[in-house]
Order: C-alpha cells, then sequence, then structure tokens
C-alpha cells in the first residue's frame, strides 16, 4: 500500500496493455483540431521522460544519493505549455514543472534536459543553472530563471517582467533582454494561488489592465486540489478567479492533451496579441504524494489515492494517441521502457559527477554576474541645462540632503537610459518629501510612475525589470513598511545570482526613507530605527548616507554598481536629515553642501573620518554623525582631548581591514548606532573589532533602546541623542 511509485509504475503497463483507461468528459477528435501528429507524440515522450525521472528519483532518495523529491507526477500536462509557447517567452516555472523543461528544451538544439536534471536532483556542481546549489528548473537559454520558492512569490517579479516588454519597447531601450512581442509565463499551484504574493501579483495585473497598460502575462494555476496534506475546495480557485475584472479567465483539463493545446492556444492569443493578464486553470491531480517524505495515507483514504492514480495523466494521453490512431499500444510500451533505460543510464552515471564541497565554492556565486552592462557616457551641460530648468541655476548653492538627492535623481534618469523610478506617490506628488519632485514632468510617466499601495508589487516589479534590462530605482516609502514585502528581497531578489551563477541578474537600487529623530511626526510605523533585516541577506548592499554629499556620491555608486555587477542596492534615506541645513547653531549652513561634480562618486565599503584625535572614536553612521559631530565639539571642550568621529557610511560591505587601520591607534572605541540594540549593525561591528583589534583596545556600544518608537515628546526617548553620546564619550575618555 505504501510504496505508490512501484504502484503507478505497474499500473501505467498494466492498463496500456489491458485497454483499461480512465474516460475524459470532453470529446475532441484529432482530425477537427489543428495538431501536428508529430508535435503530439513528442509532447508524450517529454511527460514519459518527466514520469520516469520522478520515479528514478524516488529510488534513488530513499538509497540516499538524491536529495530533493518534489516531482511533477500528475501535473504531466504541463508539457503542452512547454510546446506552445515559444523559449521567448520568459517562464517562472514552479516544482512541479518538469515536463515543461523538458519540452521547451527541444524547441532549441544544444540542450540535455534529463542530464540537466539529474545533475540538478543530484545537487552536483556539474548543474547548468545552480551549480548544485538547489533543486530547480532553470535555463539562460531556455529563459526560465531558476525559481526556488515553495509559494508564489515569483509572481509579482512575472507581472514586473511582463510590464516591462511594452516598456522597453516605448523607450527603445538598447538593453532590452525579452522580444517585443513576447509574453511572460508564471505557474503555480492551488495552494499558493492563496498566498498574499499570489494576490498581490494578480491585483497589481488587473490594477494596471484597469488603468490602460499593458501585461502580457499568462498565470498558469495547476490545481491538483491539495496544499501538502490540506484539500482545496472544489470549486475555490474558479469562484475566485473566473469574475475578476480585467483578468481573463480560462478553465483547461490538465489530463487531456486536446483541451490543453486549443485553451493554451487560445490564452496566448488573448496575452499576446491584446497583451492581456490571463488566468490559465489546469485541473489535474497529483501523484506519489507531495515529496519523498509525505506519506499521503495520513490524511486521504486508499480510495482518494487509487482515484488519482487511475486518472493519471500518461495514461490518458496514452488513450488518447491510441484512439486516434496516432500510435498503438505496443509502440507505447516501447517508448515508456525505452525512456524507463535512458533515464536510469543518465541517473546512474550522474549521480558520481562532483559536488560543491566548501563553503567558498557554495559562496562563489552569491555576486556573480555574466551580463554585465555598460556605463553611459555623461550628458552634455546644455542638455542637462534643459532638463533641469530653472533648478539649473540652483545647482551649485548648497542645498539640504532632500533637494540633492533629487538632483542626483535626476541626472541619473538622464544618464541611464535603462532607470526607472517608481512607487507610492512618486510621480506627481514628488515623494511624500518631496524627494523626486518634477520628475514627472522631466521624463514622462513611462519611467517616473506611481504604483499601487502594495510594497510586494514595487519590489516584485523592481525585479522583473531587473530581468529585462532596467535598472530600477523603486522606493519604498517608509522603512517599516519594507517588512510587508521583505521576502521580495530576501527570498527572490538577493538570491538570483546564487542560484543562476551570475546567468540571471534583476540588478535594482531600492531606495527608503527611514530611520528615527523625525520631528512631530511618526510613531513606530514612520520612526522605524531598525536595519536587522539587511544584515540577514547576503550579497544585498546597504547603503545610508548622512548627508546630502555623500547620498549624491554614493546613489551614483549605486547605480553604477547594480549596472556592471547587477546587484541589489537598498539605499536608506535618513529622514530626519532631509531637510537639515545646519549642524551646531541656526543657519550655521554646516550641513548643507554643494552638488559634486558628475564624476564623484563613493566606492563601496569608504567610510570618512572627522578629525584626527586618538582620545577616542566614535564609529557611527546616518542620524548618529550627525549627532556625534555636536557631540564631538562638548566632548572635546569638557576634556580637552581630541577625538575622530568616523561615519561608515556603507554598512555592507564594511571594509575592516581599512577600518582597523584607521582606528589601531586608538585604544577606545565608542560605536554608536541609531538602531534598537539586539540585531543591530553596531552590534556587528563590535563583535568584528573584538576579533581584530587587540585585547587592550576597550570598545563600547551605545545603542537605541529595545523598543519601538514612542508619538510626541518621548519620539526620542530610547534613541542616542546628543546629550548621551558626549555623556558617554566624556566617561569613558575618563575611565
Amino acid at each position: 500500500m505504501f510504496n505508490r511509485t512501484e504502484i503507478i509504475d505497474k499500473n501505467f503497463t498494466f492498463r496500456v496493455s489491458s485497454g483499461e483507461f480512465p474516460k475524459s468528459h470532453l470529446n475532441y477528435k484529432f482530425d477537427y483540431l489543428d495538431v501536428n501528429k508529430h508535435k503530439l507524440i513528442q509532447i508524450f515522450e517529454s511527460q514519459v521522460s518527466s514520469r520516469h525521472i520522478d520515479i528514478k528519483a524516488r529510488l534513488l532518495k530513499d538509497k540516499g544519493r538524491c536529495f530533493y523529491t518534489i516531482g511533477s507526477s500528475g501535473h504531466e500536462g504541463n508539457a503542452v505549455f512547454g510546446n506552445i509557447f515559444p523559449y521567448t517567452d520568459m517562464a517562472f516555472l514552479h516544482y512541479r514543472s518538469g515536463p515543461f523543461f523538458i519540452e521547451r528544451s527541444k524547441q532549441i538544439n544544444k540542450t540535455t534536459p534529463i542530464y540537466d536534471l539529474a545533475l540538478s536532483f543530484m545537487a552536483s556542481s556539474d548543474d547548468p543553472i545552480s551549480g548544485g546549489r538547489h533543486k530547480v528548473f532553470g535555463s539562460k537559454d531556455l529563459n526560465i530563471p531558476p525559481q526556488t520558492s515553495t509559494i508564489a512569490s515569483h509572481l509579482p517579479k512575472a507581472v514586473g517582467a511582463a510590464f516591462s516588454i511594452d516598456r522597453s519597447v516605448n523607450l527603445d531601450l538598447v538593453e532590452k533582454k525579452l522580444e517585443h512581442n513576447s509574453i511572460v509565463l508564471c505557474s503555480f499551484g492551488d495552494a499558493s494561488s492563496n498566498h498574499a504574493s499570489a494576490l498581490s501579483a494578480i491585483n497589481t495585473a488587473s490594477w494596471i489592465r484597469a488603468k490602460g497598460g499593458h501585461v502580457p502575462i499568462i498565470f498558469i494555476c495547476e490545481d491538483n486540489g491539495l496544499g501538502i496534506s490540506v484539500k482545496t475546495e472544489e470549486h475555490w480557485i474558479q469562484q475566485n478567479f473566473s469574475n475578476r475584472p480585467y483578468l481573463n479567465y480560462i478553465s483547461v483539463d490538465g489530463l487531456n492533451l486536446f483541451d490543453l493545446i486549443k485553451k493554451s492556444k487560445k490564452a496566448e492569443k488573448i496575452s499576446r496579441l491584446e497583451r492581456k493578464p490571463v488566468f490559465l486553470h489546469m485541473k489535474t491531480v497529483r501523484l506519489m504524494g507531495h515529496a519523498g517524505s509525505d506519506v499521503e495515507s495520513g490524511y486521504q483514504t486508499l480510495k482518494q489515492i487509487e482515484d488519482a492514480e487511475f486518472n493519471d495523466p500518461l495514461l490518458h494521453s496514452a488513450r488518447i494517441l491510441i484512439e486516434n490512431k496516432l500510435l498503438d499500444k505496443e509502440s507505447i510500451l516501447n517508448i515508456y521502457e525505452n525512456t524507463r533505460n535512458q533515464v536510469k543510464h543518465v541517473f546512474n552515471y550522474s549521480i558520481n559527477r562532483p559536488k560543491l564541497e566548501t563553503a567558498a565554492q557554495v559562496m562563489t556565486s552569491i555576486t556573480q554576474n555574466k551580463n554585465p552592462y555598460s556605463i553611459p557616457k555623461k550628458p552634455s551641460e546644455e542638455i542637462r541645462s534643459q532638463i533641469f530648468g530653472k533648478e539649473y541655476r540652483r545647482i551649485d548653492m548648497p542645498q539640504h540632503m532632500a533637494k540633492l538627492i533629487n538632483y542626483a535623481l535626476c541626472d541619473l534618469l538622464l544618464r541611464y537610459p535603462n532607470t526607472l523610478i517608481f512607487g507610492e506617490d512618486v510621480a506627481k506628488k514628488g515623494g511624500v518629501y518631496h524627494v523626486t519632485a518634477d520628475l514627472h514632468k522631466k521624463f514622462g510617466s513611462r519611467r517616473v510612475f506611481d504604483s499601487p499601495l502594495d510594497e510586494t508589487s514595487i519590489i516584485g516589479f523592481g525585479i522583473g525589470f531587473g530581468h529585462n534590462g532596467f535598472i530600477p530605482i523603486p522606493e519604498i516609502q517608509f522603512l517599516a513598511y519594507f517588512h510587508n514585502a521583505e521576502d521580495q528581497l530576501r527570498g527572490e531578489a538577493a538570491t538570483l545570482a546564487f542560484f543562476s551563477e551570475g546567468q540571471f541578474s534583476n540588478p535594482m537600487v531600492l531606495r527608503i526613507p527611514g530611520l528615527a529623530y523625525q520631528k512631530g511626526f511618526g510613531g513606530h510605523f514612520h520612526n522605524d530605527n531598525s536595519l536587522t533585516i539587511f544584515r540577514d541577506m547576503p550579497g544585498v548592499i546597504l547603503a545610508v548616507p548622512s548627508n546630502g554629499l555623500d547620498a549624491v556620491k554614493m546613489l551614483r555608486s549605486a547605480v553604477r554598481e547594480a549596472s556592471i555587477s547587477g546587484r541589489v542596492i537598498v539605499f536608506i534615506e535618513p529622514i530626519a536629515l532631509y531637510m537639515i541645513k545646519d549642524l551646531h547653531t541656526e543657519k550655521d549652513g554646516k550641513w548643507s553642501f554643494n552638488y559634486p561634480n558628475q564624476d564623484e562618486e563613493i566606492s563601496i565599503g569608504k567610510f570618512k573620518s572627522y578629525g584626527s584625535g586618538n582620545a577616542l572614536i566614535i564609529i557611527t553612521y546616518g542620524n548618529g554623525l550627525y549627532l556625534s559631530l555636536q557631540a564631538k565639539k562638548i566632548i572635546e571642550k569638557k576634556t580637552k582631548k581630541s577625538i575622530k568621529v568616523v561615519d561608515l557610511r556603507w554598512l555592507s560591505d564594511i571594509n575592516y581591514v581599512a577600518l582597523v587601520n584607521e582606528i589601531n591607534s586608538c585604544k577606545k572605541i565608542l560605536i554608536v548606532d541609531e538602531c534598537r540594540k539586539i540585531g543591530c549593525h553596531g552590534e556587528g561591528v563590535f563583535y568584528e573589532l573584538s576579533k581584530k583589534l587587540t585585547s587592550k583596545v576597550k570598545i563600547k556600544l551605545h545603542a537605541a533602546k529595545n523598543s519601538y518608537i514612542s508619538l510626541g515628546v518621548a519620539a526620542t526617548a530610547t534613541l542616542p541623542s546628543k546629550e548621551s553620546i558626549s555623556k558617554k564619550g566624556i566617561e569613558f575618555i575618563n575611565e
């Protein structure tokens, strides 16, 4: 009873031999359909190949030789999608898409799908897509970015990629990677359709269409009626998605090759010609349980299991081929057994292929990029003066951070034709703090546009645009809002290079106004003093400028790094410092700066020191620098000793070699961190310096309390202040 894999395998041979086939309620005839006989047989062969891969993988898993066994059995109908849709259509596939991958591979000559999948199942470093880092369906040649998600978190970026196609044509984008008339496919399970990321993506696609935009995407929901062990109600998917405005719903029988071909062509016509989103609902079954460790008998009766097995898609396909006299049962059985032998030999050979063994080998691809963009030339001053307009006359005047970032964004949009700015209220309004003011007027709605109030779709859009040659510069309105969508960055954007060995990249500069110290506004949802989440994202660069001059130079470096290295950069802009002009006294103008020349940048990891004293060194960033420089004046006056303040500027990657060289002559280090003490970057700096400096050096951390931010007069009560930094510094020096 429990070895269902063996039963399913034997049942196919027995039922084909005996002619005991499941029936279909659909009555298609081959002669009346525009279907090529050889293509139909080819699709069946791909279905059979996928089945034997699942069978062999389960067998090897039991022997401890295979590491991943979520198979495609029951979903063999998706082989039709691999045939109907050309490989120029980018496809974001879920983990039951083996037949799709095998069939699409046949569109070009240089692929070896069975061998490639065997290497992936075996986690071999020879795997051509992930290099042994994960079992994924992916191929640069086939236009299939690898997906490691077990839910629908790949849907938001699929929508972004689809939207980017026509946008790249409108902008005549040289860097575009997708064909001008292509569409995007994304597949997912019925249970995943309930996930917030799926609903976000589908809602966004419909929202864009309602506004007259083009979103040529086909959402392929492969509905087997189960989410691991939880049953999906029979009509749930249809009731939930069939009547949504601006979304074309098409139901298809995933067990019937003819219906799959007919409905796939219909979906393709709508999406490709009308540039609309389509929801293709494929009803099918799941065989062999959820994964190798899943015992279906724990939540399904034997009759339910056997009923699903009798509805085997391979049996339906075999019946269709026999009824339409395309193959006889002997030919079908020959295909089945010959494929078994082929898969067996390929997998047995793959078992002994090399594996990743060291940390260095595993980590090699975290920031790898095999498709760098070139850096465009600077625009002439004549063009700049035209674009800047009246602001061009003020460009040499000292300005606060918000204005300087605005100038920088204008220059970046002008220099890099593949950059875009989008987010909540960034277009006509110019952002909550007017940082993007007038950019919409200067560059138009194709390059500066508003998004729905949905952070998941904003970051997902950025990832999708990155797949098609753009360098998006999306904005999350407040730091706390980022947490609504953090998996889009952590689970999707940050991992793409890692799981594709740099073959795919999604460059992005994600701007996030944030941190605390705002006056008269906030509470914890607007005054969020936590950057902890960004410590847990390998490969993501984190920038936190403290003043307008640095912000401009760092933003330029961020876009350059995204362009050349395909990196994802999170650019945190301290809101409390946006409009600050003075440092010590009113109208001293010491926090206003002139806009730097176009060539000036600050390389990643480069910090800045203020002062040269060694009585104490304060290491800080963001608002912490502003406060520490104020405290520096007080400390030096009270102690009669000179100190130094170091602004890290980049919190990843911190150049610890250079930092140690800068501070090793001082015996007292005070780290000032405006974020909450537990999990803050200062905590990490403390640990690293403790390892790298001698035991004679004393290091202390002065960070915010482990508390949320209050509204009103107590808004800064839990945070480091000029007074607290001064007090800590003086006491430390006098110890």
